[in-house]
């Protein structure tokens, strides 16, 4: 578990938020995470909001704050600095929100997920921890007739301090979570090395499948590793930009062409852990085992789509 705050609420005040995400390797799906409802409850009525420290990360040194409209999602949703994903965002309240994060000019938001945990076996108040906060920067904007395509990018890792609003969207404090800095840094040179070497092999056999006509040639983990070789140009404080090295870290926790559902649900659980590792040679090691994995499924769906070839 990571740290975040931790929220108390009436289950009757949970309601359904109408965001699409849309998938360009999967089907458009309507997302139904927590409404802001609840956040209503805590702010006005008798419910607390508590901030618990349940596992610590590193906090950059001498970290600013930021204040942030806030975007809340389900456990299955949580975004890891470098992917990116499109929203449909088609109610009053997150066009709102989307407003709010253009005129600030800064073009960021923070994409959190809420996690139900249990705080006591009796009563009707369920509790939630709002984890795996990532801050996330505003690509680009198609205007529908109705709402709105956002497309946005992991930055780096936030940990939410304190709610400021609720109504009509939630703005939060962030302050930037950042790896430990390493005692030989060689070690991470290396490693990322490989890393790369993995990824760019890996890719070289994924443009080889034959994917549907709609889909990208580049692929998802080409993409992320593109956008982590440079340094993002942000206006706001450097300490929320992670490090190169732990910006790579993150760019092989994308599903590879033709994932099962299988392969998805454990992709799932390895971004959960790399939200949580706090040393960048560990996630290093992690993804470079994943891409190895990955290289083996995609080597062995060449050989069986070259066999049905003939």
């Amino acid at each position: 578990m990571s740290c975040g705050a931790i929220l108390s609420l009436s289950t009757n005040a949970v309601a359904t938020r109408r965001i699409r995400f849309h998938n360009p390797k999967f089907c458009t799906r309507t997302l139904h995470p927590l409404s802001y409802s609840f956040f209503q409850v805590n702010f006005g009525g008798n419910h607390r909001l508590r901030l618990s420290s349940i596992r610590r990360l590193h906090l950059s040194p001498n970290a600013t704050s930021l204040e942030l409209p806030l975007l809340p999602f389900n456990m299955g949703e949580v975004l890891v600095p470098s992917e990116s994903k499109v929203l449909h965002l088609y109610e009053a309240r997150y066009l709102a929100l989307l407003e709010e994060s253009l005129l600030r000019k800064k073009k960021v938001f923070v994409h959190f997920v809420l996690d139900p945990i249990l705080i006591s076996s009796s009563g009707t108040e369920a509790s939630f921890a709002a984890r795996y906060g990532c801050l996330v920067f505003i690509e680009n904007v198609e205007r529908l007739d109705v709402g709105a395509l956002v497309s946005i990018r992991g930055i780096g890792r936030v940990k939410l301090v304190k709610f400021l609003q609720s109504n009509p969207y939630l703005i939060g404090e962030v302050i930037p979570l950042q790896d430990r800095v390493p005692d030989d840094p060689s070690k991470i040179d290396s490693k990322l090395i490989a890393v790369k070497e993995a990824l760019y092999s890996l890719n070289s056999l994924e443009i080889k499948l034959k994917a549907p006509k709609e889909a990208l040639l580049q692929t998802r983990i080409a993409n992320s590793l593109t956008w982590a070789k440079k340094e993002p140009s942000l206006e706001c404080d450097k300490a929320f930009i992670p490090s190169l090295a732990e910006r790579i870290s993150f760019t092989a926790l994308q599903p590879i062409s033709g994932s099962t559902e299988s392969e998805m649900l454990k992709l799932q659980q390895q971004k959960l852990r790399a939200m949580d590792v706090k040393e960048t040679l560990q996630r290093l090691d992690d993804s470079l085992e994943l891409v190895n994995e990955n290289i083996s499924i995609v080597a062995a769906k060449l050989a069986i789509q070259s066999l049905e070839m003939q």
